[in-house]
């Protein structure tokens, strides 16, 4: 007689799950960013439409902020002036910025001094920003350091006086002030460089150039995006530097709002502040279209 003997699946007994470890982990940084950028950004989207008066504002909705804004050569004016400046220190930085990462991060072989280059590169930055801006003043000045120096070697008769109070010296300023932040990402990203792949590059006849368009520029690519996003953020809310070098003969959207906070036009100030966060986003945008970061970093 054969015996059937059945197995039935046993049932466990499911516990109650636990909070999720990710949630809370994110959650603190979740409400910093909903508390102190979303709301803020938020409230300034909706300020931008109340209806601002010459003594008052009123938290009644209108566009007339906005028209008056478009309409208006000063706040076109400033929004353009932006544009090209930030293009040109962006270049700039580019231009200064590229070299001397080429150098401390693939030429130079020896990490100790890579990290002594890369800080001496940041010492400017152990002092105030102000006082980095203002030092600019008596050396471009047409009694300055520079005027100076030109002359006595003979190469200039007459001081050069578009390098204060320009558009110029706020070009040379922004470029000397935010070039640390283009060298630091390209030179991070040529140090990881393999070494061998030069070297098999040069073994197979390769020439610098080559190597450079080839090997070396489509490598660093991530860090001159981050360079540029770093530059162009900084240079696009710039205000400081286009007033202590210009004298306020150069207006940038920046000093815009700093003008509409201070005569209380809190609707003009939200306007013109819409506008540049959407400039940025769109130039950040832009540049990580260039490079996908997620996978090269």
């Amino acid at each position: 007689m054969n015996t059937i003997v059945t197995d039935e699946p046993a049932v466990a007994s499911v516990a109650p799950k636990a909070p999720s470890k990710t949630i809370l982990l994110v959650l603190p940084g979740v409400l910093w960013m909903l508390l102190f950028l979303v709301l803020p950004m938020a409230m300034m989207v909706y300020v931008s439409f109340w209806t601002q008066t010459t003594f008052k504002i009123e938290p009644t909705l209108t566009l007339q902020s906005w028209i008056t804004f478009f309409s208006s050569d000063t706040y076109m004016g400033a929004l353009w002036t932006t544009v090209r400046i930030w293009l040109i220190v962006l270049a700039a930085t580019l231009v200064v910025g590229y070299p001397t990462a080429l150098f401390v991060g693939l030429f130079v072989k020896n990490k100790t001094l890579q990290t002594v280059l890369l800080v001496l590169c940041v010492i400017p930055f152990w002092t105030s920003f102000l006082i980095r801006v203002l030092a600019w003043r008596p050396m471009s000045g047409k009694e300055g350091a520079i005027n100076i120096i030109l002359m006595k070697l003979g190469m200039i008769t007459h001081p050069i006086e578009v390098l204060l109070f320009s558009e110029l010296s706020v070009i040379i300023g922004m470029t000397q002030i935010y070039c640390v932040f283009m060298v630091g990402p390209i030179a991070f990203m040529l140090g990881r460089i393999d070494p061998a792949i030069i070297e098999a590059a040069q073994d197979l006849g390769a020439s610098f150039w080559r190597i450079f368009r080839t090997i070396i520029l489509p490598m660093s690519m991530p860090g001159v995006v981050v360079g540029s996003i770093f530059v162009s953020v900084m240079v696009l809310g710039e205000f400081a530097t286009s007033s202590a070098l210009s004298g306020r003969k150069v207006n940038l959207l920046g000093n815009i709002i700093v003008t509409q906070v201070g005569s209380l036009k809190w609707a003009f100030a939200a306007v013109a502040g819409v506008v540049l966060t959407l400039l940025m986003g769109l130039v950040v945008a832009a540049l990580l279209r260039v490079v996908d970061l997620r996978r090269e970093l």
